[in-house]
């Protein structure tokens, strides 16, 4: 039996078009959880480029905590996350 949340990770994988994508997240989520995933994704880019966690917390006006938990997600190798900012933003010809 499906849950929920596995439905929605289904539409999720389905949606192909930005556009749709986009009005989705406007639909279902409110401006201020629009910002808390925006803000996860933006200190997981900070961490991923070496940027300390002590200024990524000034910085975002956020917790070492976190933090601390976005550094554990990619420190492990077979994270998606990692590989996310892998293909983002490492110089594949010296990988």
């Amino acid at each position: 039996m499906d849950t929920d949340f596995d439905e929605l990770i289904r539409i999720f994988a389905d949606t192909t078009d930005e556009n749709l994508m986009r009005k989705l997240f406007d639909e279902l989520l409110t401006p201020h959880e629009r910002e808390a995933v925006a803000l996860r994704w933006n200190l997981m880019k900070q961490l991923y480029q070496g940027v300390p966690q002590r200024e990524i917390a000034s910085k975002l006006g956020i917790s070492l905590c976190k933090i601390t938990r976005g550094s554990k997600i990619l420190k492990d190798r077979s994270s998606y996350c990692r590989r996310l900012m892998s293909d983002r933003f490492d110089d594949h010809l010296h990988i």
